[in-house]
């Protein structure tokens, strides 16, 4: 069962389109064993995917950047110190770094070459069960991106271990801040500003790191049959704001909460509990069980789009679908959508300053359709 759209859009705001496909086959072939994908991440012309064998693999958009039929082809490939599954990548292309976590360990890598960082300047964090990086240092341009030379920030990040939360703060060398007892432990994280949000195993919490104080939320699960594991989910979606969600036992429900622990907004509901939620203000993305995709628009929380999710692979180590995955500073998408359209056109060039100015060719502009910017998932 899913929703209809209650207010569909003229233009819908989400197209699928593949990006990589096939590439774990041969990587299963050469290691023995089925090798799946773990995580994924991207940012401008590149891709960085994770893999269960511990491999860390970057892609690249090779070629031309006006040549439509450009893919993205396999650039390096290599393995994490311990070749354990690679459970997340986070990208924090302000300082040209990679935090990538594996067997409750963070390993730091640069961007974009992925070589890791010397154990001398900075060593793995240990004994991790969630992190979470200050997603409004994640939205920060990469150093590239800036024409005029600008002082680095650091990005602060906060590590649930077992019964504390510890504070660091990276640039060239990590800082350790300060530590914060968390009896409860926590699962998962998210954190936007002074504020992180954390999941135990039974409830959520929203803690204000410069107080160090902790307001109870929702639990995760409100179904009277308490034997059914339900998979948290946090999702940032302003510097005071968090999307949790709730699953009632018939239904699950999407609460926006403040920094302080106070709802706003309306409610989000789902049929089912979403596997992956994903914010591209201002819009919430969902995959859900039944294999679609459902688009909320978070300023009048109602249904604008339902797309059908990717087909799962047809090999037979093909894991499915994993996730929704954000991406805080875009990425290029190849596409041939509308290529028809395109064609050369000759251009006068203006010689001297007495040279008038050419009249533009209308005949040639006859027939070429506006084609609406469409972001894909």
């Amino acid at each position: 069962m899913t929703y209809a759209p209650q207010r569909p859009v003229d233009v819908p705001p989400y197209q699928l389109q593949p990006l990589v496909s096939g590439f774990t086959e041969g990587i299963s072939r050469a290691a023995g064993h089925p090798v799946t994908v773990r995580c994924a991440q991207a940012i401008g012309s590149e891709i960085y995917v994770g893999c269960s064998n511990g491999e860390l693999l970057r892609f690249a958009l090779q070629g031309s950047s006006t040549d439509p039929s450009d893919t993205y082809t396999l650039l390096s490939r290599q393995s994490i110190p311990n070749e354990k599954p690679i459970d997340e990548i986070v990208l924090a292309p302000s300082i040209s770094r990679a935090l990538i976590l594996s067997d409750h360990q963070i390993h730091f890598y640069t961007l974009p070459a992925l070589d890791m960082v010397p154990l001398n300047l900075i060593k793995p964090i240990r004994n991790v069960v969630a992190f979470a990086v200050d997603e409004l240092h994640l939205k920060r341009p990469p150093q590239f991106a800036n024409e005029i030379p600008v002082p680095v920030e650091p990005i602060e990040f906060c590590v649930v271990k077992r019964s504390a939360i510890s504070l660091y703060s990276l640039r060239e060398r990590l800082f350790f801040q300060k530590e914060i007892p968390l009896p409860s432990g926590g699962v998962l994280a998210r954190r936007t500003g002074k504020y992180l949000c954390v999941a135990d195993r039974e409830n959520y919490n929203v803690i204000d790191l410069v107080q160090a104080s902790l307001v109870p939320l929702l639990p995760i699960s409100q179904a009277p049959d308490t034997t059914i594991l339900v998979k948290p989910s946090i999702t940032v979606i302003s510097e005071n704001e968090f999307l949790i969600l709730s699953w009632t036992g018939a239904s699950t429900i999407g609460v926006f909460i403040t920094g302080e622990g106070d709802p706003v907004r309306g409610t989000l509901e789902w049929p089912s509990h979403p596997e992956a939620v994903s914010l591209d203000y201002p819009y919430v993305t969902t995959l859900l069980p039944n294999n679609t995709i459902e688009i909320h628009s978070i300023e009048t929380q109602t249904i604008v789009q339902v797309i059908p999710a990717p087909a799962d692979g047809s090999s037979p180590i093909s894991s499915g679908r994993k996730a929704l995955i954000a991406c805080f500073n875009g990425f290029f998408i190849p596409s041939t959508q509308r290529s028809e359209k395109l064609r050369t056109t000759p251009v006068r060039l203006l010689r001297g300053k007495g040279a008038t100015k050419p009249e533009p060719d209308t005949k040639a502009d006859e027939g070429i359709d506006v084609i609406p910017d469409i972001p894909a998932l």
